[in-house]
């Protein structure tokens, strides 16, 4: 027939269509074995070629983590695109937004119905490796109509949602890996292992297909997942877990993992975005390691001891405030870095001397970060100090002090409550947000939040503020208005100060909703304005100047901690208080 490729990317099983259905079975059950069995039993219904494809798919995204390459599609032009394929107004568009809470499943509801397109799951990657390469919105705009053009609206559902990067069907990575390990018969751990290495699922699940997993070794400039802490409300319950602690400082920065080779380095967040640009001053401090090297540590914005009388020996972080000046650029200017120098403070070391080193205990991987910094450029303090203190270590150069951007995170240990409320003391003279807590018998464990790193912090303050705007929420918040927008009093008027989605509980949230649609002043489609009569208590871990609010200011990390029905408008807190925190938070 004409038209048709008799090729196995063009059997049922391997089509946009069969991935799609199979999706929406997936989404259908709560039970993680069911979904788990679904993705086994689809992929072994695959060619390998398409099921290597499929998984990456499967995980929300459209190529493999480790890969650069990114589809710059933003909501807006996703929005423009289906707008104009539907031909729907904004109006109608909204509504259906507002009942399904994400850009695919507008596409299937408002996009016209198709012939059944035959698309592999190869020739859609192909397209967004077009989508990728195109420059400019319009160019992109008119690759993504070809392709949307191609498709039914269930196909242009799954397709959207990979762009947007959230399949919202319950499938975490995790149960891609699962499903892997069960179509393939090999152990999960292996399957996991290969993955955070190589990061690339499709490559993966070659190796498990042929028993091979063994085989992946790590790939320099692909970023593993970051081990997590979890917080403890007191140095009694820290020690409960483990009774000799590690101590650090917790810094309030970005955390950074740092991949250095042959002067090559290149910086990832924790949510494995590259940021290498925004501090092109790090790399140079860097380069120089005598080994290859995969870093773990905080971007802080740095106060050395020669640029200020008040700076402690060694230097101090600065508040977040002052970095975020830094961040989101992909130029900085040499004026930038002068007014806001960062350090690069290293607290842990993940593979050095040609060794993968997570499964090395922390008291090994300390000694080994010690001897990789043992170069001009780091200061290094001691590891393990006789009384309870933390300070960076001076260098005998004060020039060398001043310049130097990569830091070895000073460590004490501790034994008693005591020692600990000494060190949490200190921190927080130094301007940290408290210590990090960590048990030196502990294996590096990516992705994992477990008991063996603790966090130890205390809210600044708390605000009482007036909700003056909401939104509506997504995935499991579709139809309920959850995001508030909050504001303090300027005299007589109410000046926003932040956003919180966070704090109350599903029926609070489901209460208010029906309080706000029943006293809103504007209906602007996905955002209400409604009447400033309801106070919420925020708290949040540090205050910030802002441009992007009225008040001039911005809360780090707000959230609700309950609402204040006991409470009137009027008495909510005014921009004095604000400014008092502020002060108090940067003196």
């Amino acid at each position: 027939m004409t038209g048709e490729i008799p090729t196995p990317a063009r059997t049922i099983q391997s089509t946009m269509l069969h991935f799609a259905q199979t999706c929406d079975a997936v989404a259908a059950t709560t039970k993680k074995l069911e979904k788990t069995a679904l993705v086994a039993a689809y992929l072994r219904s695959l060619p390998l070629s398409e099921a290597s494809v499929a998984v990456i798919f499967l995980s929300g995204r459209p190529f493999p983590a480790h890969q650069e390459a990114t589809l710059q599609v933003g909501g807006a032009l996703l929005w423009r695109v289906i707008g104009e394929l539907s031909g729907k107004s904004e109006r109608e568009l909204t509504e259906i937004y507002r009942r399904h809470g994400d850009a695919g499943s507008v596409a299937a509801e408002a996009l016209p119905a198709k012939p059944v397109s035959g698309l592999s799951l190869s020739e859609v990657q192909l397209a967004f490796c077009s989508i990728s390469a195109a420059r400019g919105p319009a160019a992109k705009a008119a690759l993504l109509r070809q392709l949307l053009e191609r498709t039914t609206p269930l196909e242009a559902k799954y397709i959207v949602k990979i762009i947007t990067g959230d399949l919202r069907i319950g499938l975490k990575e995790s149960l891609v890996e699962e499903g892997i390990a069960r179509a393939f018969e090999a152990p999960i751990e292996q399957v996991k292992r290969a993955n955070m290495l190589l990061g690339d699922l499709g490559e993966t699940l070659r190796l498990a297909s042929a028993g091979k997993l063994a085989d992946a070794r790590l790939r320099l400039f692909h970023p593993i997942d970051f081990m997590l802490a979890s917080p403890v409300e007191s140095s009694a319950e820290a020690l409960s877990y483990f009774q000799s602690a590690s101590v650090e400082d917790k810094y309030d920065g970005i955390r950074a993992q740092a991949h250095v080779s042959r002067g090559e380095v290149h910086l990832f967040s924790r949510t494995r975005d590259e940021i290498t640009e925004s501090f092109p001053e790090l790399p140079a401090a860097l380069a120089g390691l005598s080994q290859d090297a995969i870093l773990d540590g905080e971007i802080v914005a740095w106060n050395s001891a020669g640029n200020a009388a008040d700076a402690p020996p060694g230097g101090r972080a600065l508040p977040f405030s002052t970095l975020q000046q830094r961040l989101g650029r992909k130029k900085v200017s040499a004026k930038l870095m002068s007014d806001v120098p960062v350090a690069y403070i290293v607290f842990d070391v993940l593979y050095a001397y040609g060794k993968l080193l997570l499964d090395h205990p922390l008291r090994e991987r300390a000694r080994i970060l010690d001897e990789l910094l043992a170069t001009p450029r780091a200061v290094i303090a001691p590891q393990h100090q006789a009384q309870p203190s933390l300070s960076f270590t001076d260098t005998n150069d004060p020039e060398e002090s001043r310049c130097a951007s990569l830091l070895r995170a000073p460590v004490a240990t501790a034994t008693s409550a005591q020692e600990l409320e000494i060190l949490f003391t200190a921190a927080r003279d130094r301007g940290n947000e408290g210590l990090m807590i960590k048990d030196l018998d502990s294996l590096y464990t990516p992705g994992r939040r477990g008991k063996s790193w603790l966090k130890m912090k205390r809210e600044l303050a708390t605000l009482d503020v007036v909700v003056t705007a909401v939104e509506y929420g997504h995935g499991k918040r579709i139809g309920v208005l959850s995001d508030y927008t909050f504001a303090v009093w300027d005299g007589e008027r109410l000046v926003n100060i932040g956003k919180a989605y966070s704090g109350l509980t599903d029926v609070e949230i489901a209460e208010m909703t029906q309080w706000f649609l029943a006293h809103k002043i504007s209906d602007q489609g996905l955002r209400l304005e409604v009447e400033p009569k309801i106070v919420v208590e925020v708290a949040f871990n540090n205050m910030m100047r802002s441009t992007r609010h009225e008040s001039g200011y911005a809360l780090r990390f707000p959230r609700i901690v309950r609402l204040r029905p006991d409470k009137q408008p009027e008495e909510a807190d005014t921009i004095e208080t604000v400014r008092e925190i502020y002060e108090q938070q940067h003196s």
